[in-house]
């Protein structure tokens, strides 16, 4: 596998689009960080790293849907920055997904955070993806 983060953001979309509660990856510390996100955002119910059968683990998440219409709560989730065509962001110059509704989740030399937290800390990095 070429890009685990696109195999990872593929296997939630998919999720998502088959509204299935559960759904389980390989971890990774990148993917980790990016659930955490995931989560604090309210874009996911919950989740939980479990150390087994894997060297690496397996990352367990449940996906949120709205409890009448039973819509997900991610609209949207797209890979921004791929192996052979890298996208990196000063810290004045940081993307706004739908003008500022949506999160773009950067890769910095301070860790994983979203554009708001990158803006804040003033540090650039790589954009990961956008999330809404």
């Amino acid at each position: 596998m070429t890009d685990p983060i696109s195999d990872f953001l593929t296997r939630v979309r998919n999720a998502a689009n088959a509204k299935h509660r559960i759904v389980e990856i390989p971890a990774s510390n990148m993917k980790k960080a990016i659930t955490k996100i995931l989560f604090e955002k309210g874009y996911i119910l919950n989740y939980k790293f479990v150390e087994g059968e894997n060297p690496q683990g397996v990352i367990k998440i449940a996906l949120k849907y709205h409890p009448v219409s039973k819509v997900s709560a991610i609209k949207r989730l797209t890979r921004v920055s791929k192996p052979g065509l890298r996208k990196y962001a000063k810290s004045d110059n940081l993307p706004r997904v739908i003008n500022g509704l949506g999160v773009a989740i950067i890769s910095t030399s301070k860790g994983v955070m979203t554009d708001k937290e990158a803006k804040v800390e003033k540090v650039g990095g790589e954009v990961l993806c956008y999330v809404y």
